[in-house]
């Protein structure tokens, strides 16, 4: 739906299950969206959220009471979020564990970033798995293992470091994005992909891209090589800020 420093949220479905993963846009936005893709948000089921940073929840406290519907969290980043008087319908649990929405399976894994207690998700229903993997300084072993076959996959493919070096950024915002708890890099990205992707890989959506730091078509050029040298047939999108991407069917 939205991918970017200035909000994110993805919309996953199944014919009985609807859900948000992160709610970085406004109610607004985030209902007008949904309805350029034939969505009903009052149709959604649950939101899940990955952290606590405002790109990924600036929108969640109005949603969850406007909707009220669970919303699926780690108890650390539950606390860090200011509900602004409204008591949601919390549903929390440790990073690691597998919650089950409906008919969607969620497995939830650590990631490596400057929040409170941040994760990412691999969904699976009806034999398709979907791992969204974005807000992370680099690649664990642990992130490798569940990102193993996937068909779907949300990665970050954040900034191009020559870019942000030279960038509009303070110099210590630039180390704090380049660090081992920042986002991940072009590079980053593209060294997971010649090593790790696997071919069930069907579709490779390239998210949280920096608006300052870097260019889809830098992202998609560097990705799209390691995809070849991999001999790999994968579907390429580079998702966007203003607009959702296509619908992917499985």
């Amino acid at each position: 739906m939205a991918s970017g420093s200035s909000g994110n949220t993805t919309f996953v479905a199944t014919d009985r299950t609807r859900l948000l993963v992160d709610a970085g846009l406004s109610f607004r936005d985030t209902c007008a969206r949904l309805a350029s893709i034939g969505e009903d948000a009052t149709k959604l089921d649950a939101i899940l959220i990955t952290h606590e940073h405002t790109d990924h929840i600036a929108g969640l406290p109005r949603l969850a009471k406007k909707l009220d519907i669970p919303v699926y969290m780690t108890w650390l980043t539950a606390p860090a979020i200011d509900w602004m008087g409204y008591t949601p319908k919390l549903e929390v649990f440790y990073a690691g564990a597998t919650v089950v929405i409906g008919d969607i399976e969620v497995d939830s894994f650590t990631i490596p970033h400057d929040a409170r207690d941040p994760i990412g998700f691999c969904l699976r229903a009806q034999g398709v798995k979907f791992g969204v993997a974005t807000d992370l300084g680099y690649i664990t072993d642990s992130i490798r293992f569940h990102l193993r076959r996937a068909d779907l996959l949300l990665l970050e493919s954040n900034h191009d470091i020559e870019m942000l070096k030279v960038g509009p950024y303070p110099w210590s915002v630039k180390q704090r994005v380049m660090s081992r708890v920042g986002h991940l890099s072009n590079e980053g990205a593209c060294d997971f992909i010649s090593r790790d992707c696997e071919s069930s890989v069907s579709t490779l959506i390239l998210g949280h891209l920096s608006s300052h730091n870097n260019h889809p078509e830098i992202a998609r050029i560097g990705a799209r090589q390691a995809l070849d040298q991999r001999g790999l047939a994968t579907s390429l999108v580079v998702a966007e800020q203003k607009k959702p991407t296509e619908v992917f069917t499985y």
